[in-house]
């Protein structure tokens, strides 16, 4: 009896994931990756399951940009989620010439194996889980050596569309007939029972967890937890489960899991979700197609590592979370320190919020010169005491000036100044105790936060504290490495570390690194105060090209580090830098909300309705709204987002707008000065980049308008029935 075609839910009226007309074998393709997944987007197309072959082969070779998808064994899954398909779509070649995909695979004198078994795994954009299901369950019978083996066997393209219909019926059988095999077992246990024979102890198991993720959650994910799990069943020594972090979801791990567990295993191409859960356990941290390759080397170093005196482990801060380990899993130092400093710039914007935003919230409710009297309106009034016009005088003159407001306001506004002044106060203890504590823990707390106060204390500012919080997090790191009696042990923590990390780092400030620093610092904010014409439009297009560049990535976070961090000087210059962070960041998200408005049979439905939620992302500045746009088509979006940018920029510096409040987007524009050159310079910026990415994507799409002529039939078909 011939096994019925999966489909892709499982209803009878949707069309089975793979079918003959979607699998080539042995056909005679060029031994090169772009001939081969030209071959297999043709299959697609003329199988009637894509619609658009420039569309498809775009996705995947952006998806093949972020990592190679060539595994060991001569096998490559190339997948993506792309709008040429509606449906999940499996394509097949088993290729003549082996051709490279990137496999980290060799032969005896080092040279790469190539790739003779090729699936091409297609999902909708915005698929859900059951589709998700159906291409993981492939994914995961890829590691079986049974299963390729029959692939590379096999006779015909019904044949190889049989197995593959088995693999995915026979998982969905095992669901289907537990329920029945449970029902079987009795009702009560027999009157007498046998004792069984006492079975020998059993060796120490070693208990490991672990969690697997890629960039698209389809395949990576779920072939790598196939891979350990297997690895480890096969084992005597070792228990582990395996959470995955994909596309089809999986079960959590329990919080009592991960208290048993003696180490995890991280093997991923995304940042691990809720990291938070594995704090202090010892961690073996990889990328994902480690744990599809050697898997046994990997539980091995696990073991190693849950007995080891001093393993690595996952920081409370969620240490191990990049997935940028090199692929023996270590971190190296430089990108170590840059996700350091990118915690102490988490830790320290609520700081830089909260304090910009009370005191811009200062100036509106007491006047311009708040700044000047708010200690003594604080000190010396009250609610029931309120303040006339105070008095003051400005730095290097006798004349006396006098607040222009005064009462129930002067003393509001004099109120929210002073919270708002003190929070940004400890900005830079802030940065730099945070991004010690990321290097070190909780010991590093102490010395980075004395370092980010002397920073302040000698001038050093924000650069200042970067060091300290660096130097403090090393020290702090190397002490805890020394090997110390048992007696001393337990003051190691809470007195010698702090002792003797914020020693060495008041040194090194006050003795060495303090005034050269403080120099570096003072030239900064004179480049900075001394900005005008042409030099500020300049850094404003800088600044412009930076935020667009990668939405939140690190580029984008340098921009608005800088930006934020001078916000703690008072500087007017400053103040326009901050100002043009925020107006360029609003740019991308507003620019394609607009383009999908003007233009919409040019974008597929989620890309519509991914538009429509961008105007309130652009809004609110969160540039993250252009990342679903960017991520599907990065060649033509981002180019197209970063013009705009660098005109939004250029504008916001040439008006001198200035802000005080590090976020917010148009919320916070009512406290900006000269709040017109604002609207304006986004406005500008929007245009430019929706015009932009409308003109290329009109320039190099076939059939820009009726790309997506045919889901637009569907969608007014359903509309009107």
């Amino acid at each position: 009896m011939t096994t019925p075609p999966p489909t892709t839910s499982g209803g009878s009226d949707d069309r089975p994931v793979i079918i003959p007309d979607l699998v080539s074998l042995d056909a005679d393709i060029p031994a090169e990756k772009d001939a081969v997944l030209t071959a297999l987007a043709d299959l697609q197309v003329k199988a009637g399951r894509a619609t658009d072959t420039t569309q498809l082969l775009a996705d995947i070779h952006a998806r093949e940009e972020k990592a190679a998808t060539g595994l060991p064994g001569g096998i490559a899954i190339p997948h993506c989620r792309t709008s040429a398909v509606e449906e999940p779509s499996l394509g097949f070649a088993r290729l003549k010439t082996p051709t490279d995909f990137g496999s980290d695979e060799t032969d005896d004198e080092g040279k790469p194996l190539g790739t003779d078994l090729v699936f091409m795994i297609l999902a909708p954009e915005g698929a859900g889980s059951a589709h998700m299901k159906v291409l993981s369950t492939l994914a995961r019978a890829l590691v079986k050596k049974d299963f390729v083996a029959s692939l590379r066997s096999a006779q015909s393209e019904d044949e190889i569309v049989s197995l593959v219909t088995d693999v995915l019926n026979k998982k969905k059988a095992k669901k289907s007939t537990a329920p029945a095999a449970m029902s079987e077992a009795p009702a009560e246990p027999p009157a007498e029972t046998v004792a069984a024979p006492t079975a020998p102890p059993a060796s120490p198991t070693v208990k490991l967890v672990g969690v697997t993720s890629c960039p698209t959650g389809i395949a990576h994910t779920y072939m790598a937890a196939d891979a350990l799990t297997q690895a480890a069943d096969a084992r005597d020594d070792v228990e582990l489960v395996i959470e995955t972090q994909g596309s089809s979801g999986g079960d959590k791990l329990t919080k009592a899991q991960i208290d048993e567990a003696d180490a995890v295993i991280f093997a991923h191409g995304v940042g691990i979700r809720d990291i938070e859960r594995f704090s202090g356990k010892p961690v073996v941290d990889v990328p994902v197609k480690k744990g599809i390759s050697d898997p046994d080397e990997l539980i091995d170093r696990a073991i190693t590592a849950s007995t080891a005196d001093n393993p690595r482990r996952v920081a409370a801060t969620g240490g191990g979370s990049g997935g940028d380990d090199d692929e023996d899993g270590n971190v190296g130092w430089g990108r170590r320190i840059q996700q350091s400093i990118m915690t102490g710039v988490s830790y320290m914007v609520p700081f830089v919020a909260a304090g910009g935003l009370l005191m811009a919230l200062g100036f509106v409710i007491g006047g311009y010169n708040v700044s000047n009297v708010w200690q003594d309106v604080v000190i010396d009034h009250s609610l029931w005491n309120l303040p006339d016009n105070m008095q003051y005088t400005l730095d290097g003159s006798d004349e006396i000036l006098y607040s222009d407001r005064s009462g129930i306001l002067l003393y509001l506004g004099a109120v929210f100044f002073g919270g708002g002044d003190t929070a940004m106060g400890f900005l830079v203890a802030a940065l730099s105790g945070y991004t010690a504590y990321a290097l070190a823990g909780r010991p590093g707390i102490v010395p980075g936060f004395v370092g980010g106060a002397i920073s302040v204390l000698v001038g050093a500012g924000f650069i200042g504290g970067l060091i300290t919080g660096i130097i403090a997090g090393l020290v702090a790191m190397w002490i805890q490495s020394w090997k110390v009696p048992r007696w001393l042990g337990s003051m190691m923590p809470v007195v010698i570390i702090p002792l003797l990390a914020t020693l060495v780092t008041a040194a090194s400030m006050f003795l060495v690194l303090g005034r050269p620093l403080a120099a570096l610092m003072e030239a900064l904010q004179n480049w900075l105060a001394d900005m005008s014409g042409s030099s500020a439009i300049i850094l404003g297009l800088i600044i412009g090209l930076m935020m667009c560049f990668d939405l939140g990535g690190p580029v984008n976070k340098s921009a608005y580090l800088f930006a934020t961090a001078g916000l703690s000087t008072g500087d007017t210059a400053a103040f326009q830098v901050m100002a043009a962070v925020i107006a360029a960041g609003m740019v991308p998200p507003l620019a394609l909300a607009l383009a999908t408005t003007v233009r919409p049979k040019m974008w597929t439905n989620d890309e519509r309705e991914n538009g429509k939620s961008s105007w309130l992302l652009g809004a609110s500045f969160i540039s993250e709204g252009a990342i679903p746009f960017a991520a599907a088509d990065p060649l033509r979006i981002i180019p197209s987002m970063m013009v705009g940018g660098a005109v939004t920029g250029a504008l916001s510096m040439a008006f001198e707008v200035g802000s005080r409040a590090p976020h917010g987007g148009i919320w916070v524009m009512p406290l900006m000065d000269n709040w017109w050159g604002f609207i304006i310079a986004v406005l500008a910026g929007m245009v430019v980049s929706a015009i932009t990415v409308i003109v290329v994507k009109q320039v190099t799409t076939k059939d820009p308008e009726g790309a997506h002529s045919e889901s637009e039939a569907k969608d007014s078909a359903t509309a009107s029935a």
